[in-house]
């Protein structure tokens, strides 16, 4: 594969990668910290967050986003077939679940991003594209 000469590889800031890794981590706290409406729209967004960084060129942010998918989705995921057997509309019971989904999700999010914050990010170059006529 030629470069051509009038096409510059892009070139993806560490800052913006690292900036890209803390999304999936900063939704799932706001949405445990409300849950109504955000959490329930979050676990839509979150799909299209994942879809979206889990191809970025920079691997470790598909990595950070890949790991708080999977807090979120366990978490909740496991709220699901226990809540089947609360009894009437067990409104006591899902603010249980929502205080021990944010104790787990909360916490660990925090220190993700810390890892996150840590870690040594670089540049990364993506090759450009030929024109299609070429």
């Amino acid at each position: 594969m030629m470069q051509s000469a009038g096409v510059a590889p892009k070139v993806v800031t560490a800052a913006s990668s690292r900036r890209a890794a803390t999304h999936m981590d900063i939704g799932n706290i706001v949405a445990m910290l409300v849950p109504v409406p955000l959490g329930i729209l979050w676990l839509g967004a979150s799909m299209l967050v994942y879809a979206l960084h889990k191809h970025h060129p920079d691997p470790k942010v598909g990595h950070y986003t890949q790991w708080a998918a999977y807090r979120l989705y366990a978490v909740v995921g496991a709220i699901v077939p226990i809540a089947t057997f609360f009894p009437g509309n067990g409104l006591y019971l899902w603010l249980i679940s929502w205080a021990v989904a944010a104790l787990i999700i909360i916490p660990w999010s925090f220190w993700s991003l810390a890892r996150i914050r840590r870690d040594h990010w670089e540049d990364t170059v993506v090759p450009a594209e030929e024109p299609a006529d070429a």
